[in-house]
């Protein structure tokens, strides 16, 4: 192997770890951004939260349409397009004012929900064994390192400079992304050929924004209004018909009777869950620490000061990443998420304990990013030991959706409860203390019914303590460093 290509080689994860750090930043970014956009734009404030929505419907419709391409065309291909609409997006964002255009650059941006499935179904198809573990856990890490750093980074950028010059700044660094995944990314030699399912991703990206839409936008519209009753019977109705479609499909988008399986189909769900327990600290702990001292327990803290709040936990997550892979090498990765869960519950008891002192609220909170780090880490790890080589990107695709879906029904069920338990301060409603800590009962509940979930996941003693027979993505790369060694 010449050194070019060994220095590629050691690149790899390194390299597809910083798209999913990017990843992340994108979707943090425009937060701190939101109280001021109204006046920035001229916009309403219920139009300037679409710039959040429309990434979370893109993101949540394109993961697992963009995993099945992948496994199609070639992941490298498909990452290199994801993180290209991502930093177009970016760059429409700094050239315009207009809301309009906004939500559309934001829409596009949702692509890089893509980023992490198909970068680990790279690590499987590209590492030896000794080697996939880590990299796969780095790789599930990446969501919460790069939410840590996105949001002090954009609250510093936001109070000290023009708020384009964010968008300038996550533009170069897409760029970068996607010149270096172009320079030290291989194409992995696995592919499923076929043809596209159309109808199937028509008709999910139907499905998909009905119930979504309907999830995030249920407590503005009022859950029982006709347009989010209409959504949810849409939501039911066509999902149901896709489902129909897709058992009868030759070549469907997603494979069902895969999903079916209680190792696959478990899993799901215990994403679904880990999702809302894990988003839960994220959406209360910025609140909470923001409020004013006149609560009785508000910490005034300003954005800047919050997102350095939120910074140990990226740094936990960061550090943790390998402890997790040895966990899952050691007792398989069914534990690592019951263990996972098992721990963010802990961290909301350590929350429920005390939300008043700043130290232990970042205690708590990094207690959760602690849990998160071992459950994400461990959910697509179970997945690739359980779907066959050329579906992974696909089947993670598939569970970072549910994943999504556990965040926005996180977001929606959080504002639910904190609405109804609110206190006038200086005039203006402020959800009280005891609204958080009924939030943060509810994550940690959710936390406990992932537990049994992933205890209820069927054990394959052939592949929880290994990664199984070296798939022909293995053989191949071995073959080809051997051939790069003789030239």
């Amino acid at each position: 192997m010449d050194r070019t290509a060994a220095i590629r080689n050691r690149l790899t994860v390194p390299v597809l770890a910083f798209g999913g750090i990017l990843m992340a930043v994108m979707q943090t970014v425009v937060v701190p951004l939101l109280p001021d956009l109204p006046r920035l734009t001229g916009a309403s404030a219920g139009t300037v939260s679409w710039m959040v929505t429309a990434t979370l419907l893109s993101g949540a419709v394109l993961t697992p349409v963009l995993g099945r391409a992948g496994d199609m065309y070639g992941k490298r291909r498909v990452l290199m397009s994801a993180l290209a609409l991502m930093t177009a997006g970016s760059i429409l964002c700094a050239l315009s004012s207009d809301i309009g255009v906004l939500i559309a650059a934001r829409t596009l941006s949702g692509a890089a929900a893509a980023v992490v499935p198909l970068s680990i179904s790279i690590l499987r198809d590209e590492l030896p064994p000794e080697r996939r573990g880590s990299a796969v856990a780095l790789m599930s890490s990446t969501v919460g390192i790069g939410a840590a750093l996105g949001l002090p980074l954009a609250a510093v950028i936001v109070q000290y400079a023009d708020w384009h010059t964010m968008f300038w700044v996550t533009s170069g660094l897409g760029a970068t992304g996607v010149t270096l995944v172009w320079w030290a990314v291989g194409e992995s030699p696995v592919r499923e050929p076929g043809r596209f399912d159309v109808p199937g991703a028509l008709g999910l990206a139907a499905g998909l924004v009905c119930l979504l839409l309907g999830v995030s936008q249920g407590g503005q519209w009022g859950w029982g209004s006709a347009r989010v009753v209409s959504l949810f019977a849409g939501a039911a109705v066509v999902l149901a018909l896709w489902w129909w479609q897709q058992l009868r499909a030759e070549q469907p988008l997603v494979d069902l009777r895969l999903v079916a399986r209680p190792r696959v189909g478990l899993s799901h769900v215990a994403a679904l869950l880990a999702g809302f327990a894990f988003y839960a600290n994220t959406l209360v702990t910025a609140q909470l620490v923001q409020a004013p001292k006149a609560t009785g327990y508000g910490l005034g803290l300003s954005i800047v000061a919050t997102g350095l709040c939120l910074l140990p936990s990226g740094v936990v997550m960061l550090l943790l990443s390998p402890v997790s892979a040895r966990i899952s090498a050691a007792r398989g990765p069914r534990v690592t998420l019951a263990l996972g869960a098992a721990v963010i519950a802990a961290g909301y008891a350590v929350r429920i304990a005390d939300s008043r002192d700043l130290w232990m609220i970042i205690a708590g909170a990094t207690v959760v990013a602690t849990g998160t780090t071992l459950a994400y880490s461990a959910l697509p790890t179970l997945i690739l030991r359980a779907v066959p080589a050329g579906q992974t990107a696909s089947a993670n695709g598939v569970n970072v959706l549910m994943r999504t879906i556990g965040q926005a029904g996180s977001s929606a069920a959080v504002a639910a409860v904190l609405v109804h338990h609110t206190s006038l301060v200086g005039g203006a409603p402020v959800p009280t203390l005891h609204g958080y800590l009924l939030a943060f009962a509810m994550a940690g509940a959710v936390a406990l019914v992932a537990t049994a979930v992933a205890l209820c996941i069927p054990v394959d003693s052939a592949r929880d303590l290994t990664d199984g027979p070296e798939p022909a993505a293995d053989r191949t790369r071995g073959a080809r460093d051997q051939a790069m060694e003789g030239a």
